[in-house]
């Protein structure tokens, strides 16, 4: 039986739930136990039936162990207990569990070389059969990326395209919220047990991602937000999606690797472009330059995924009008950080007289300030 081979109903959680909660289990384990399957995955049916079958298929001698005590003690066993606490956690909070087997497991997440065995999800599961376009970025972004993320994710929202991210501060927060404030769909994936909220002060966010998207995880709950839970977190972003956008990355960041991830998985890498001068841009322009599509404008996107959004354009919000004097110290603005005092110089008026228009154009969204410099949205 091959992973995609699935029926049209799943049984009762609680026995995915338990396997979930033994110790040493592993999810390329599991796998390997389902793809020899010819008949439904059961996992009550297995754990009730011969070690031999979880040897076959590679799963440690711990797990073997507990599986072995679980068919002697029974409910007493503390995996069982878990289980049922998980599954008690689940139907309080509107959460489920999606395994291999069930028919709302998203197809595309399927599709890729480690797909999880187990994906708990609080929220509408349908939202994961909308078309997702992973908008990612730093954790320590700058107001413009921040900008940024939320202009593509507003518009793609739009368009049609549930917005998927990490739920993580900077890019990944913008783009959830801007989803939301446009009434669209979000999907936030999560390195910890969706009991955890990380970060705390996201709680609010991942509230409002389950009324409107869905919060999912591989990981059983009670899972805190370990280093190494991210990584992996980051093949689920991009398999769920048709794309992947980077807005701003490290050289070094989780995003790279996310987009690495992405093109390992044949999704389609954009990549917004940045100053040589900022770190947070480097990742981005190296992936460009190692063959990730440019993006400048959401017309970018659209383009290269027609067949999957609802609108096959977006249209650009008409410019502000700018009065004279205005229009002058803008123009005099560069896309680089601009100190005041060249403005002045330029525009030959005095530093009072532009700094007190440097702030209208500042209110109006036109620049932004930063280290007492100036510069362009």
């Amino acid at each position: 039986m091959t992973l995609a081979t699935t029926l049209s109903s799943s049984p009762s959680p609680y026995f995915w739930l338990l396997l979930h909660r033994l110790p040493g289990v592993t999810a390329s384990a599991v796998r390997r136990l389902v793809q020899s399957e010819t008949a439904r995955p059961d996992p009550g049916r297995w754990l009730r039936g011969p070690l031999s079958r979880f040897a076959s298929a590679g799963f440690s001698d711990e797990c073997i162990s507990a599986i072995a005590q679980w068919q002697l003690a029974g409910e007493s066993h503390l995996a069982a207990q878990q289980a049922q606490a998980d599954r008690q956690w689940l139907a309080a909070n509107k959460a489920q569990l999606l395994t291999l087997d069930h028919p709302d497991y998203p197809a595309l997440l399927r599709e890729i070389t480690d797909p999880p065995p187990w994906l708990y999800v609080r929220g509408d599961p349908k939202y994961l059969e909308l078309p997702q376009l992973a908008i990612i970025g730093s954790r320590k972004s700058t107001r413009q990326g921040e900008g940024d993320a939320a202009a593509f994710a507003s518009a793609l929202a739009g368009a049609g395209f549930a917005i998927t991210s990490g739920m993580a501060a900077g890019i990944d927060a913008a783009a959830h919220r801007a989803a939301l404030a446009a009434d669209g769909a979000t999907v936030a994936v999560v390195g910890t047990g969706l009991d955890v909220v990380y970060p705390v002060g996201h709680r609010d966010l991942a509230e409002g991602i389950a009324r409107r998207g869905a919060l999912v995880s591989e990981l059983p709950l009670g899972s805190p937000p370990l280093a190494r839970h991210f990584p992996s977190r980051n093949r689920i972003i991009s398999g769920l999606s048709v794309g992947v956008l980077v807005v701003e990355a490290a050289l070094r960041s989780g995003s790279l690797v996310t987009a690495r991830l992405a093109l390992e998985q044949n999704r389609e890498v954009f990549a917004i472009p940045g100053s040589i001068h900022n770190p947070t841009s480097k990742g981005c322009n190296e992936l460009i330059r190692r063959g990730a599509t440019l993006v400048q404008e959401v017309q970018d996107l659209l383009d290269e995924l027609q067949g999957w959004s609802h609108s096959t354009s977006v249209p650009s919000p008409p410019p502000p009008e700018l009065a004279a004097a205005e229009a002058l110290v803008f123009g005099a603005v560069g896309f680089e950080p601009t100190a005041p005092e060249l403005i002045a110089e330029v525009v030959a008026q005095s530093l009072p007289e532009v700094l007190a228009t440097l702030s209208e154009l500042e209110l109006m969204g036109l620049i932004e300030h930063r280290a007492g410099t100036y510069q362009r949205c």
